[in-house]
């Protein structure tokens, strides 16, 4: 088993295990509202910026339990994550059949092979998850339609030292790939993005939380 490969299975390990203990005493109903809440106030932020579509194709790669997708009823989506199963299979939280307008598919991104298909694509705390990072920024540049819209959020280092010393040893166990925020919008333009917008969800001493609002070429 190659390095990266183990990483990723560790990492994928650790994201079942922190959702199941940090669902385990919330209840259902009140979570659900607090999370569309939340991500009802992702889109207005975005919006402040730029119009996004309001129907359509949409996708919501590396979704999780309670992902974007939640709040895209006015389009067909298709919501992608590895751990779909584990989440049906371990929390409350989660069932499928909540979402009649979603089509959920339980793959990594790596293995996603759709073509010009979206209009708007979301990956939000996903990208620092999967097994080949710059396969997978192909992955998205691919599946949207020229013109349409990437809301994609990632973890990226404030400093050098901790940057390579993270990549060294298993500091982030969650988060197999360390990359800062020029690194990751190198990601973006050489896959075909035009980076829109940057927003700093949250400030820490590693890491700081971003949001990017990028539109393929």
């Amino acid at each position: 088993m190659s390095i990266a490969k183990a990483k990723w299975k560790l990492a994928q390990w650790a994201e079942i295990r922190w959702w199941k203990n940090y669902l385990h005493d919330k209840d259902t109903d009140t979570y659900l509202a607090w999370k569309k809440d939340y991500w009802k106030g992702v889109l207005a932020e975005i919006e402040s910026v730029v119009s996004l579509p309001k129907s359509g194709k949409a996708a919501d790669i590396g979704c999780g339990p309670t992902g974007m997708f939640m709040n895209l009823s006015n389009f067909e989506v298709t919501a992608v994550d590895p751990l779909l199963d584990a989440y049906a299979a371990n929390l409350k939280q989660f069932n499928k059949a909540w979402y009649a307008n979603v089509t959920f598919v339980t793959k990594p991104m790596e293995e996603l092979t759709y073509d010009g298909v979206f209009d708007l694509l979301f990956c939000m705390n996903a990208i620092n998850h999967v097994k080949e990072l710059e396969k997978s920024y192909a992955i998205l540049s691919k599946a949207l339609k020229s013109g349409g819209y990437l809301v994609i959020s990632i973890d990226a280092h404030n400093h050098s030292f901790y940057k390579g010393l993270f990549r060294l040893i298993p500091g982030d166990i969650l988060h197999p790939h360390q990359y800062d925020l020029a690194e990751y919008e190198g990601f973006l333009t050489r896959n075909g993005f035009e980076v829109l917008h940057t927003f700093c969800k949250k400030k820490e001493h590693f890491f700081n939380h971003y949001i990017q609002l990028a539109r393929k070429k």
